[in-house]
């Protein structure tokens, strides 16, 4: 089965920047799809990015776009998301996902995700 452990979080300041890791083993990689998630205390989880097997597209919810990159390396089994100009609002848990019944296309609905990391917490300070 599909393993994710997400790496990288921490506490920073409003403006600076973060990257996160997602290490995916017990499958191949290139048979999923990957999308990052997040969740604030008292609130829902929420889509935040997500790629396609192969890396060739990528898709982000409007609050993160210009800000975050997520990437992926097929030979490293890893996925990332580099965070910038990082905002009070961005604190949260960050989850990765795996999807695999559509890898050529990315999801930003939850429940079309196979498999979760634990998630690494993000805090933004002002």
């Amino acid at each position: 089965q599909v393993q994710l452990v997400e790496s990288g979080g921490g506490q920073v300041q409003a403006g600076d920047s973060l990257s996160l890791s997602c290490a995916f083993s017990g499958r191949t990689f290139e048979d999923y799809a990957m999308g990052w998630f997040r969740q604030a205390p008292g609130k829902e989880r929420e889509f935040v990015a997500a790629i396609t097997w192969s890396g060739s597209s990528t898709i982000y919810t409007d609050s993160v776009k210009g800000r975050f990159t997520i990437a992926r390396d097929n030979a490293k089994n890893t996925m990332s998301l580099q965070m910038d100009s990082l905002k009070t609002e961005d604190t949260a848990v960050y989850y990765c996902a795996a999807e695999r019944h559509t890898p050529w296309l990315t999801s930003t609905i939850d429940y079309e995700y196979d498999a979760w990391g634990p998630g690494t917490q993000v805090t933004v300070t002002s």
